[in-house]
């Protein structure tokens, strides 16, 4: 479970009366999927607390749960209450709908973002791509198409909460001085030195041991970057380049696959599917902090950390064996 569903769950429940509820705004502008409804009208018990923004009364996530009520002729509907902006409320609805419950459409979450780009101009494209569930190069495309001179110029606020300039030139090149005096600073401690992310630090720490520029030259959408990592990954993983006419475009990220698992009823309304989905979602949730979990791990405690991730890689290896297509028994 994320912070931010925490936060939420954290606030009381209480029932409301369905009739004075807004559902109008929502993001899935095609409305209600009667098939989603008609699956939740058969779940039996209560069905999860919906969230409604308080001050308008606008529902930010529960569309089909409400539909699934009026359909078992409930007049009431269990739910809590945010009391943000409407901005806020909007973000919300969209990280909520993308992250579990049935996927927002394509052209739903790209006129998210649309709205998202306009409404937080000081986001980075990865973030707006987090909680829209679309790549950073679309968002980069939707907020030059729609954003124009709302986008500050110097620098944006990144998913860790973070200002950092558009150009990273000057960082990069304090980076690989810090490095060439300092060999033995973490990455994590060159990149807050710098103000880059660790990631942008690996990569001038790669480029200094192979000679190359510390500042890349600048590259369109058009002629993507494809280095050997990204040769070397499996045909079919979320993360490789797959080739749509002319253009090279990224496949989705493993947190989207998890978001779509997270609309499987057959998942989300088991104990046992919500278990397996909160393993997952911890393991896509944190994937981008590695690095700064890595150079953080105490010294004492390197052997048994390691260990233990060996050990847990392991049981992954043998669970994936066992569900595998083929290996599972119909009972």
């Amino acid at each position: 479970m994320t912070p931010e569903e925490e936060d939420i769950n954290r606030q009381p429940v209480v029932q409301m009366e369905i009739g004075s509820l807004n559902t109008s705004g929502s993001p899935r502008l095609a409305g209600a999927n009667p098939m989603h409804v008609e699956t939740m009208v058969a779940v039996q018990g209560e069905l999860p607390p919906i969230l409604v923004h308080r001050p308008t009364m606008r529902v930010i996530d529960g569309a089909h749960r409400i539909e699934a009520a009026i359909r078992r002729g409930e007049t009431t509907i269990a739910g809590r209450f945010f009391d943000g902006p409407e901005d806020e409320a909007f973000v919300l609805s969209v990280w909520l709908n993308v992250s579990h419950g049935l996927p927002l459409a394509l052209a739903d979450r790209k006129r998210a973002a649309e709205r998202i780009a306009v409404s937080h101009p000081q986001w980075s494209d990865r973030r707006v791509a987090a909680v829209t569930g679309i790549s950073p190069g679309t968002v980069a495309d939707i907020r030059r198409r729609v954003a124009g001179s709302f986008a500050p110029d110097s620098s944006r606020i990144g998913q860790d909460g973070r200002v950092r300039p558009l150009d990273c030139s000057a960082g990069r090149l304090l980076a690989g001085r810090l490095m060439t005096e300092n060999p033995n600073l973490s990455l994590r401690q060159v990149a807050k030195a710098a103000a880059i992310s660790p990631e942008t630090a690996r990569d001038v720490r790669n480029r200094l041991l192979s000679g190359a520029d510390l500042v890349p030259a600048r590259r369109t959408r058009d002629t993507p970057q494809v280095t050997a990592k990204s040769k070397t990954r499996g045909r079919n993983s979320p993360l490789n380049l797959v080739r749509n006419g002319d253009r090279q475009q990224p496949v989705i990220d493993h947190a989207v696959v998890v978001n779509r698992l997270m609309g499987d009823p057959a998942l989300r309304y088991t104990d046992t599917g919500r278990n397996l989905l909160r393993l997952l979602t911890l393991h896509a949730r944190w994937t981008q902090e590695w690095e700064s979990i890595v150079d953080n791990v105490p010294p004492h405690c390197t052997d048994v950390v390691a260990d233990l991730a060996r050990q847990f890689a392991s049981l992954w290896a043998d669970f994936a064996v066992r569900v595998g297509p083929g290996q599972r028994v119909a009972s």
